[in-house]
């Protein structure tokens, strides 16, 4: 898809080649489609803390874009009075704001080292090869967008590989070719952990704070065994701690400041006084004052 057919065109006569709208009118039109939802988003923060609202609202952007494109970010400047600078730093930073038309399916392999040892490099070159895409392109259909992931924290899993940050645990190159293909198809196969799949709009409305109203959308799934074992042992073993009761109430600790005054006003900025484990270490102390 390009760039031209992205962006939306009005014809300038038969066999001419459409317009580009610019990115101004694409976010015109962004705000009379999310207006109302990035009001409810910046109305959550304090209204000397709007700024704060950024991150839902590049997610909130993303679920209607399908990335956070230059129109969303134009959006994300004008509904929060920022310029378009301030706002590309937050969307590069962090990784699930995808720069460019991403696919329906994000699928992220992670090939650091557990997964890599279990077999996720090949199960990431057994997908690329299979796709026709490498790390961070998308199918010719617009479906599936592949990636390298350093680490998904699952190495109790491994190797694994998400779709839309949902997990597929223990997967092989024909598991995992099997995956994108059903995906491809239409379907929706289900997550090791978790609810039904959603799309990558889905996951993102999702994120900027909205409920998804599939009834599938929420589901009671159990943790995997790997993650229960230490539970299982310790019951097994009768190991406890001593004095437990988990029907105790977790009290705050004496010096902290009342539920009443959090807020905008307990924001205080941080203090410059460098950390306690910056201190020497006492052999360090010793041969100073030795000198």
């Amino acid at each position: 898809m390009t760039e031209t057919q992205l962006n939306g065109a009005s014809a300038s006569g038969p066999g001419n080649v459409p317009a580009p709208r610019s990115s101004v009118d694409r976010a015109e039109d962004l705000v009379e489609k999310l207006s109302e939802r990035a009001k409810e988003i910046i109305a959550r923060y304090p209204a000397d803390r709007s700024r704060s609202a950024l991150l839902p609202l590049l997610h909130l952007v993303q679920s209607e874009e399908g990335y956070v494109s230059p129109a969303g970010v134009e959006f994300c400047a004008q509904v929060l009075g920022l310029n378009k600078a301030q706002v590309g730093a937050v969307a590069s930073f962090y990784t699930m704001y995808k720069r460019r038309p991403t696919g329906d399916w994000l699928v992220s392999v992670c090939t650091n080292t557990m997964c890599n040892v279990l077999g996720g490099q090949q199960v990431y070159d057994t997908l690329s090869e299979h796709l026709g895409v490498g790390h961070d392109e998308t199918t010719p259909d617009g479906k599936v967008t592949l990636e390298h992931a350093e680490c998904l924290a699952a190495c109790d899993y491994g190797p694994v590989l998400t779709v839309n940050y949902d997990f597929f645990d223990q997967v092989d190159p024909d598991t995992a070719v099997a995956l994108v293909n059903e995906l491809r198809a239409g379907g929706r196969p289900q997550p090791a952990r978790g609810g039904r799949l959603c799309t990558l709009k889905e996951m993102s409305l999702q994120l900027a704070g909205f409920a998804d109203p599939r009834p599938e959308a929420v589901a009671d799934g159990a943790a995997g065994d790997p993650t229960l074992r230490g539970l299982r042992l310790a019951q097994q073993h009768g190991i406890s701690v001593a004095g437990f009761d988990p029907n105790t109430p977790i009290k705050a600790p004496a010096d902290s400041a009342p539920a009443e005054a959090a807020g905008a006003g307990a924001n205080r900025p941080a203090s410059d006084r460098k950390p306690a484990g910056d201190a020497p270490k006492p052999q360090e102390q010793a041969l100073k004052e030795a000198k």
